[in-house]
């Protein structure tokens, strides 16, 4: 097992179940609400949304993952985020810089690890659009690197995200999204990540599932750190089903947005926590009981030392 600290370790014991598996609401998104529904073009009706699914849903998981923008902060002061529940900040912007085809990462203007950290944050999370093969990947493993040794340097649970990409105008075969995925988990967990969010490392359309077990497999086995499955807005029925053939592959989690969430995002207020109070809620037990029963608990991963004069060099 890895020796971790003490300050990353209380974040993981926040964000996991009492057996040590996550299922992370996952509601950090911005741009492509806005998208979704031209109301959340305005903070305050966004941020509504974010606090009306985090005080129906939140209770049903682990952790919640929130943005500093209009939910982290609010979120709190509000009281909906509950006191068993870990707490996890994106800190990248919302988009990428750069081209289509050489993409950068950005901190959120005005945001840190270590301002994260002083809100009470158990974990931060960095999404990276990362291709392997890119020539903006070294800039962005630079960048990974960084923000790891800024976790490093405040104590805080690191979750990292790498989103893949095409680097020409045509979508990522599923052989290529595959080759993507587990590349960017053996070259960017190195860097310093302690929980890694990754896509499920094939097509959509691709339906043997026995090739669904050996893609997870291998992303198990070029890791040495847990690594939750992320829903990436995929149908419920089809997300529970990656969800038990991934954790039975060695994940230790998931972390479950619009699969949960989505149709609420259209819907007026009334309806909305109608939705979230029955369906939803359903949806995220059932996924919780799977990652519970089926997932690798991070302390599979993880051990920590505590002599008694661990304060003095702390």
């Amino acid at each position: 097992m890895k020796p971790i600290t003490i300050g990353k370790l209380r974040g993981l014991q926040q964000i996991a179940s009492s057996r040590g598996t996550f299922t992370a609401l996952a509601l950090d998104h911005r741009q492509n609400l806005r998208k979704a529904n031209p109301a959340f073009v305005d903070d305050a009706e966004l941020s509504r949304f974010k606090l009306d699914v985090t005080s129906a849903l939140a209770s049903y998981g682990t952790a919640v993952l929130l943005d500093p923008e209009v939910s982290a902060a609010q979120a709190v002061a509000a009281g909906v985020v509950p006191n068993h529940v870990g707490l996890v900040v994106a800190v990248e912007s919302t988009g990428y810089g750069g081209d289509s085809t050489a993409r950068k990462a950005q901190i959120i203007p005005g945001w840190s690890v270590e301002k994260a950290k002083r809100m009470g944050a158990s974990a931060i999370k960095l999404l990276v659009y990362y291709h392997p093969d890119s020539p903006t990947a070294q800039e962005t493993e630079d960048f990974t690197a960084h923000i790891a040794e800024e976790c490093k340097t405040h104590d805080l649970a690191f979750m990292l995200e790498p989103l893949s990409y095409s680097l020409t105008d045509q979508k990522l075969s599923s052989e290529e999204k595959r080759y993507v995925v587990v590349e960017s988990a053996k070259r960017l967990v190195p860097f310093g990540a302690d929980v890694l969010k990754a896509e499920f490392p094939l097509d959509i359309a691709e339906t043997n599932q026995a090739l669904w077990r050996e893609a997870c497999e291998e992303i198990s086995s070029v890791t040495d750190i847990p690594w939750i499955l992320l829903s990436a807005a995929v149908e419920y029925e089809t997300f529970l089903q990656q969800v038990v053939v991934a954790c039975n592959a060695g994940a230790s989690g998931i972390a479950v947005g619009r699969a949960v969430w989505k149709e609420a995002v259209t819907m007026n207020h009334e309806t909305r926590n109608t939705f979230l109070r029955a369906t939803a809620i359903e949806r995220l037990t059932r996924l919780t009981s799977l990652c519970n029963a089926l997932a690798k608990p991070y302390t599979d991963f993880y051990s920590a030392d505590a002599p008694f004069d661990w304060h003095k060099t702390y």
